[in-house]
């Protein structure tokens, strides 16, 4: 089979001047010329009998063609470098640095994480967590895990998990309450709350047909993870994401108190800073593995 491809290295040329918008600081980024570069991206424009670049005084844009061709270049750029790293291990020595929410590393990135580094043992993984993902510092990881709207500008983002909330409860507390299985009986106050979601149980008293149920009492932490750990305790019911209660139901620790689920509209997403650089191979293994994830099965909730 013949493969119909221009040289490598016209297509890396035009990856870097598209990315740069600058054969001069596309030169720079490949260790070559000005002239090298310019000559490149004007041998692959005649190749393909089409003009990439419209040349303007001090930068360049992109044609439409440019813009069309342009992202399964770049594709095949990082699925070989993945495949390369993958096979014959990494060149470098950085690690990948991933930042996330405290409870969603705890909850759902670490019962998945075996896999990678099980797949990727030469690749190292600096996992910084957070209460507050808005408070952490933006400049230094290479991957971001954030919950939100999935409208960050400038970011490329892709969806991790988008499953409803769900409440979950000891047994001991059941007993101690007398539950007989209506929702009402954990308020008012053996409800827990997530500061920055305390409207979730209104809501979800509202979605059961019970909106006059006062909602607002009981125990406040800031993260769903200690939400987990007070119900745990007997202290309350939590009201968190179906995937972080997975682990404790799993475990025989809580079950579900209803089977009800409230729809959010917000989730986690795997967020990348488009930034001037093509993204590191490790760090597109990292992203394709993890998004794969996503897309499994997610773990099983059982009552």
């Amino acid at each position: 089979m013949s493969y119909q491809l221009p040289p490598l290295v016209w297509l890396r040329a035009f990856e870097a001047a598209a990315r740069l918008s600058s054969f001069t600081a596309a030169a720079a980024d490949l260790g070559l010329t000005q002239a090298a570069v310019s000559h490149q991206v004007r041998s692959l424009e005649r190749h393909l009998g089409f003009p990439l670049f419209e040349r303007l005084p001090r930068s360049l844009r992109l044609t439409d063609m440019g813009h069309a061709y342009l992202p399964p270049v770049r594709k095949a750029f990082d699925e070989l470098s993945a495949s390369t790293v993958g096979l014959f291990g990494r060149m470098g020595e950085r690690p990948v640095s991933v930042r996330a929410p405290i409870s969603f590393a705890v909850l759902w990135l670490a019962p998945r994480l075996r896999s990678f580094v099980a797949a990727y043992p030469d690749i190292d993984i600096r996992l910084c967590t957070s209460v507050w993902a808005d408070a952490m510092a933006q400049d230094d990881a290479d991957v971001e895990l954030r919950f939100g709207d999935g409208r960050w500008p400038g970011c490329d983002v892709g969806l991790i998990d988008d499953q409803g909330s769900v409440p979950v409860c000891a047994e001991v507390l059941c007993a101690e309450i007398g539950f007989s299985g209506a929702m009402t009986e954990f308020a008012p106050n053996h409800l827990l709350h997530v500061v920055g979601c305390e409207d979730l149980w209104s809501r979800l008293f509202r979605q059961i047909g019970a909106a006059g149920v006062a909602s607002d009492k009981g125990v406040k932490s800031d993260t769903s993870l200690a939400a987990l750990e007070l119900a745990v305790a007997g202290v309350g019911c939590a009201l968190v994401l179906r995937s972080f209660a997975a682990p404790y139901i799993a475990r025989g620790q809580l079950r579900l108190a209803a089977d009800i689920e409230l729809p959010l509209d917000q989730a986690h997403y795997l967020v990348l800073r488009q930034g001037e650089r093509r993204l590191r191979p490790e760090v597109a293994l990292f992203r394709d593995w993890l998004l794969d994830e996503a897309r499994r099965t997610p773990l099983s909730v059982a009552s």
